[in-house]
C-alpha cells in the first residue's frame, strides 16, 4: 500500500495552482490560490481552493480507486437527481498512485451546519428517488459493489426509537409511524432479484444545504 505523505497547505497550494492552470480555469497570481482544510484533522483529505473549488485527495490506493469510480458515477447519476453534483475541473496524481480531484464547489454548508427545512426534505426525497432510477447494471459496470439489502424491520425499530426522541422534543408525531407495522415492513421488503442504487453513507456532512434549508447538492 502506498503511504501517503502528510498533505501540507503548501503542497495543496502548488497542486491546486497546477490543476487550475492545466484546466484552463486560470490560477491565482503570486503565491497561488488561498487554500484551507474543509474539515479539521491531522491529515485533511478535502481542501477549499479559493471560493469556487474543492480539492479532494486520496490518501491510499483504495481511495484512489473509489475517487476514479466516483467521477464516472456522477455522470451516470446526474440526469436522474434534482440536486447539483460537483463537476470535476481537473484531476491528477498528487503522490505516486494517489489521485487528486479538483471539483467545482457547491454553494451552501453541510447539513451539520444548516438545518434541513421541509422543502429541503422534499429535495432529499427527490435525491433518493432519483438514485433508484439509475440503471443498476450500468452502475455495476463502473465497479459499484452489489450488497445484500438491509432489514426493513430493523430500520423500522430504529425509526420507532428515533420517533420517540423526536416526540419528546415536540418535533414529530410518532403516530405517523404506526402505519409501518411489522407485517407492512415485511411486505415492503426488497424482493429477490431486484437491485437499486443507494447511498450507504448519506450523512449530514455529505449534503450541501443552503441558508434557506434547501438541499443544494
Amino acid at each position: 500500500m502506498t503511504q501517503a505523505p502528510t498533505p501540507s497547505a503548501e503542497t495543496v497550494r502548488r497542486l491546486a495552482r497546477s490543476l487550475l492552470t492545466d484546466s484552463g480555469t486560470g490560477a491565482a497570481s503570486g503565491t497561488g490560490p488561498d487554500v484551507r482544510p474543509a474539515v479539521a484533522g491531522d491529515e485533511p483529505a478535502t481542501w477549499w481552493v479559493g471560493t469556487r473549488h474543492v480539492l479532494r485527495l486520496a490518501l491510499d490506493r483504495e481511495a484512489s480507486v473509489r475517487r476514479r469510480r466516483e467521477l464516472r458515477l456522477r455522470d451516470l447519476v446526474r440526469p436522474h437527481v434534482p440536486v447539483a453534483l460537483p463537476t470535476c475541473v481537473a484531476h491528477g496524481e498528487w503522490a505516486p498512485g494517489l489521485l487528486a480531484v479538483l471539483d467545482t464547489g457547491l454553494a451552501g454548508a453541510t447539513a451539520e451546519e444548516h438545518a434541513v427545512s421541509a422543502l429541503g426534505e422534499a429535495d432529499l426525497a427527490g435525491l433518493l428517488t432519483g438514485l433508484r432510477e439509475v440503471p443498476p447494471r450500468q452502475a455495476e459496470t463502473l465497479g459499484v459493489p452489489r450488497v445484500s439489502p438491509r432489514s426493513l424491520e430493523a430500520l423500522r425499530r430504529a425509526a420507532e426509537a428515533a420517533a420517540e426522541r423526536l416526540a419528546e422534543a415536540d418535533e414529530f408525531d410518532p403516530a405517523r409511524l404506526g402505519q409501518l407495522t411489522p407485517p407492512a415492513a415485511l411486505q415492503l421488503a426488497a424482493q429477490p432479484g431486484t437491485a437499486v442504487l443507494v447511498h450507504h453513507a448519506l450523512t449530514g456532512r455529505h449534503l450541501v444545504v443552503g441558508a434557506d434549508g434547501r438541499v443544494r447538492g
